[in-house]
């Protein structure tokens, strides 16, 4: 064996350590998502009298990611991945303890402040996935976006158990599951200390694939404009919308039909497995048989998530419904990141990773906000109509992409 291929050897261990790790971050992290979807509008009935605001927490937490994610990119680029990461998680366990704050308390306005602050700590975490691709080679885009979205399989095993294992733990009510997301966010910050993140100069290189002559950054508009960065774009933006519209108001649907609280968290932890475990494959499905296959896939496991939430009110409607958003969700959305990723040189990536966030997470507060709304005023099967309209510019989205690449296939023969 020469001493080159040695080198590559180590160097295709280091990048799987920290891939490894990274996912582990991803777990812990999305975890408390998990947690913060399945609690919060269940906590806030407990004090608050007006159900049609018992997602805004959530809301605002979709809007701080709006907020904060151009700030914690350009950070993130300047000042590297770790210390970047790093701070989203102290803006985790602050936002942890004034949601819980809030709770004890039984303040609604602290409860919508600590939701805020973790938009931060939310919008460091769905960097991760543009980090992986720092960690690996070119060809390998795909799959260590889905490898690194797999952490979610554990975020859905510890999200949802916690919740059961800590809601009736303290007093108020959920109080322990706040305490519980404290202290999974200072285990991301002592985590994220292990992961060796290449420097600016050497991520720039994976992310180009070669070693080429750097070239000066384009304005933001001129790569907004380019028809993959809109389809993928839109189909990030949907797939995120619908997946949040639904799983928002699913707890309260869940709880309005005369089911138990626990069968809430019992649905979310299917539907956060539907998102998560086809990750596994989500990447080579992608090498296989293309990115715009994938992602159609996605939007028709989506449409039969609706059906089966249009079919009845019974527990297993709900699980089915969900379990079926998630993995529709789970192809969607891979397959518009890695689009994404395709459409940037390496110095124009914190400005356009920060924008495909700001207008896919823009969606999804908008969505998270008229989930609780729409469930209160018009009901459960109201939103599936309502979300098929959704799914409707999706679809064409990726049709329009389709016809595209088919298009540039044509012309390079």
């Amino acid at each position: 064996m020469t001493h080159a291929s040695e080198q590559d050897q180590r160097l295709d261990r280091r990048a799987r350590a920290n891939l490894l790790l990274l996912a582990a971050c991803q777990a812990l992290g999305q975890a408390c998502n998990t947690m913060m979807f399945a609690a919060t509008a269940l906590s806030i009935i407990t004090f608050y009298p007006d159900r049609h605001l018992a997602t805004l927490p959530v809301t605002l937490q979709h809007l701080g990611i709006m907020l904060w994610v151009f700030p914690a990119a350009l950070l993130m680029q300047r000042q590297g991945r770790r210390f970047g990461f790093r701070v989203g998680s102290v803006f985790g366990m602050a936002g942890a303890a004034i949601v819980g704050s809030g709770l004890y308390f039984a303040s609604f306005i602290t409860m919508c402040l600590g939701g805020l602050v973790l938009g931060y700590a939310v919008a460091c975490l769905h960097q991760y996935r543009f980090a992986a691709v720092e960690l690996v080679p070119a060809p390998y885009r795909a799959k260590a976006i889905s490898w690194v979205t797999a952490g979610g399989v554990v975020a859905g095993i510890i999200g949802p158990s916690l919740v059961r294992w800590t809601h009736d733990q303290w007093v108020p009510i959920y109080l322990a599951t706040y305490a519980a997301m404290f202290l999974l966010h200072a285990a991301v910050f002592v985590l994220l200390s292990f992961i060796r993140f290449p420097a600016a100069s050497a991520a720039a290189a994976t992310a180009a694939g070669a070693a080429k002559p750097p070239e000066p950054p384009r304005p933001l508009l001129r790569i907004a404009a380019q028809p993959r960065f809109v389809a993928a774009v839109v189909s990030g933006m949907l797939a995120f919308g619908v997946m949040s519209f639904l799983m928002s108001a699913s707890p309260l649907a869940i709880v309005a039909c005369g089911l138990p609280h626990t069968e809430a968290h019992w649905v979310i932890f299917m539907h956060v497995m539907g998102m998560f475990v086809p990750a596994f494959f989500t990447g080579n499905l992608i090498a296989r048989y293309g990115t715009t296959p994938v992602m159609t896939a996605g939007i028709a496991l989506l449409l039969g998530g609706v059906a089966a939430g249009l079919s009845g009110l019974t527990d297993w409607h709900f699980r089915i419904a969900l379990t079926l958003n998630g993995i529709g969700w789970n192809f969607l959305f891979v397959g518009a990141t890695t689009l994404v990723t395709t459409c940037y040189r390496p110095n124009e990536r914190g400005k356009v990773q920060a924008l495909n966030d700001f207008l896919v997470f823009g969606t999804t507060a908008a969505a998270s906000f008229l989930a609780g709304y729409l469930q209160a005023r018009l009901g459960w099967f109201m939103l599936n109509w309502f979300s098929l309209v959704l799914l409707a510019v999706a679809a064409a989205a990726v049709a329009w992409l389709w016809q595209q690449d088919r298009g540039a296939r044509a012309a390079q023969a």
